[in-house]
């Protein structure tokens, strides 16, 4: 789940890293008057959760309350890269003396944090890898004894020289580890990190993005999802349990399990087919998942055909089946349907399949070949 950077900032705020005084706001009056309680130069920053905002636009200064009402009037409602803006942070502005970048993610080669850092600060991460990798600098933290002093020593030795600065920088690195462990992150960045005129160092911007998997443990953060960035397919299939992803394809694809729905997808592909969909049922045998997944697949409009790929282990081959027979009932779709059920209960679920003329197959290339077939 991706934060909003007001969002990330707070948790940031939450476990002492130093931020800007910033409030949301939805509207240009809101805007003003936040401008008005700062009495100084703000920047006006859209809440959406895509990159590139300031580029498109998306984000202005102003140094008067009269001038950030009038880009907030202009930001508000922007369209950036099809999101729309509907509220925006309002920042007071800081003067800037450097700009680094200083972010986590887990490396799954090594099964380990790496925290990197470039003193290219303010640029997508991905774009200094490409052009300049030799400016980005790394250290592999183990799990058991999380980051030292020493290892942020070294890694925060490459932006400054300054002991100062790298004190504060060790105190930021520890602490941005801490975050993404306590949070349960997938990725936890700063970009850019600044240091200002003064030599305070300072998170101007940060991306937090929570794994799924972990937030039943921190229920709170789920409140922090922001519906307005997933489509209505997307949100009914969170809360069925389903994992669902739209793509540009023909083929749709109902699969148990993230690994055997990569693998059908990849299949696809290799056939000269397109899937339109990643959708994963899980491991539940509830046919009611059945019948929500082909409700959601049936309403994108370029589907030709839908494909099940089923590999029973805790789930049950009829279960699924008799699913299918109920959405089929529920829904009538007017284009073909087609399935592989191996594993367990695999005779009972093709045998439901068979007596209502639904094709059933045993082998995967089998079932997925005839699925691109059937698409063209």
């Amino acid at each position: 789940m991706k934060l909003q950077e007001y969002q990330a900032k707070n948790i940031l705020s939450e476990y002492g890293a130093k931020i800007q005084a910033g409030k949301v706001a939805t509207t240009a009056d809101e805007v003003e008057k936040i401008a008005e309680e700062f009495d100084s130069m703000v920047v006006i920053k859209s809440q959406v959760l895509v990159g590139g905002r300031g580029k498109a636009g998306g984000i202005k200064l102003a140094k008067t309350p009269e001038e950030a009402r009038e880009k907030a009037e202009k930001i508000l409602g922007m369209q950036i890269k099809g999101l729309t803006v509907k509220k925006v942070l309002v920042a007071k502005a800081v003067d800037i003396a450097d700009e680094a970048y200083l972010g986590l993610i887990l490396d799954r080669n090594t099964k380990k944090i790496v925290m990197m850092a470039s003193p290219q600060g303010g640029i997508d991460i991905e774009q200094v890898a490409k052009e300049t990798p030799e400016q980005i600098f790394k250290i592999y933290i183990d799990p058991f004894l999380g980051i030292r002093p020493y290892s942020a020593r070294y890694l925060i030795g490459k932006l400054y020289d300054n002991p100062d600065l790298i004190k504060q920088g060790i105190e930021l690195a520890m602490k941005l580890y801490n975050i993404f462990v306590g949070v349960d992150a997938q990725l936890v960045e700063v970009n850019p990190l600044v240091i200002t005129e003064q030599g305070e160092m300072i998170c101007v911007d940060s991306k937090i993005i929570l794994d799924d998997s972990g937030l039943m443990k921190h229920p709170d953060y789920l409140k922090l999802r922001n519906k307005d960035e997933y489509s209505q397919e997307e949100l009914e299939a969170k809360e069925m349990g389903l994992s669902y992803v739209q793509l540009t394809g023909n083929i749709g694809c109902v699969v148990n399990g993230a690994g055997l729905s990569m693998a059908t997808m990849d299949l696809v592909k290799h056939y000269g087919g397109e899937p339109a969909n990643f959708l994963d049922v899980g491991g539940s045998s509830n046919p009611k998942k059945v019948v929500k997944a082909l409700d959601i697949i049936t309403r994108d409009k370029n589907v030709k055909v839908i494909l099940f790929n089923i590999f029973g282990g805790i789930t049950r081959c009829d279960d699924i089946a008799k699913g299918l027979i109920d959405a089929i009932a529920e829904f009538k779709p007017n284009i073909p349907i087609i399935a592989r059920l191996t594993g367990t209960n695999e005779t009972e679920g093709r045998k439901i399949l068979k007596d209502a003329d639904i094709p059933v197959f045993a082998s995967m290339d089998d079932v997925v070949e005839q699925a691109v077939n059937l698409a063209k």
